[in-house]
């Protein structure tokens, strides 16, 4: 990477520690390690982190208390490393914030692919120059309308009614752009998958799941209990808004 992207690896385990740090700087990362929780919060106040590397299980505090911890104070993409195969773990994991999960015991070039679909699902597009002036109206079809919120295509924006921004992700952007193209409409995984252009999605990785729990933060007044994006169960997702201004 020529970026040096860096990558903080929490994990109780040395030898895991070890071994994804050597294979991941060998591959241009920059990279740290924690054995838990203290360590972990030392090296996001030190420095710049661009992905995390989460161990589920841990002696204290576990995995899914420390997702939730990084959550509460930034949107750096996670990626749970985890022994366990049940889907509740799964899904617990996604709901606590992280972006994509691997079962140990796992092949390094698997957790490289892995960061890398992550990051550019995750990365958000540079903010446009605020010299650059506005255009004096928007284009039939470029600002979608739903339940107050105003969803501007061509800026890549989102404002409330009161015209407050709230920034997304590129994932999040791709998703909420396919969901007001297609109100009132079940959409499964597979279609979703389709429809988001542009991006990485792996069936496997529950990718679509990350995202619409984290739009939801968002959105919804009440995430727990959504009411713009519904989960159909056995079927996908509805946004069930009316959109104006789309073509």
């Amino acid at each position: 990477m020529n970026d040096r992207s860096h990558i903080l690896v929490v994990d109780d385990e040395k030898r895991i520690r070890t071994m994804l740090s050597r294979y991941l700087t060998d591959e241009g990362y920059r990279v740290s390690e924690a054995s838990g929780g203290e360590e972990m919060r030392a090296a996001l106040d030190r420095d710049r982190v661009d992905l995390v590397l989460l161990d589920l299980v841990m002696p204290g505090e576990d995995g899914l208390s420390l997702a939730r911890q990084i959550r509460q104070r930034s949107e750096i993409p996670i990626i749970m490393l985890t022994g366990k195969g049940e889907l509740i773990d799964r899904v617990v994991g996604l709901e606590a914030g992280a972006d994509d999960y691997i079962h140990k015991p796992f092949h390094l070039r698997e957790v490289l692919a892995r960061i890398r679909t992550v990051m550019r699902r995750t990365r958000t597009p540079p903010p446009a120059p605020p010299t650059q002036p506005a255009p004096a109206a928007a284009a039939p079809g470029e600002t979608l309308v739903f339940e107050g919120w105003r969803f501007d295509l061509v800026r890549r924006e989102l404002r409330r009614a009161d015209g407050e921004l709230v920034p997304l992700t590129a994932g999040e952007f791709d998703l909420l752009r396919v969901f007001t193209r297609n109100p009132n409409r079940v959409l499964d995984r597979d279609q979703l998958m389709t429809l988001v252009k542009g991006r990485d999605w792996a069936a496997f990785d529950r990718a679509i799941d990350t995202q619409v729990v984290r739009l939801r933060k968002k959105i919804e007044p009440d995430p727990q209990n959504p009411q713009l994006i519904k989960t159909v169960r056995g079927a996908g997702y509805i946004f069930a808004a009316a959109v104006t201004g789309g073509s």
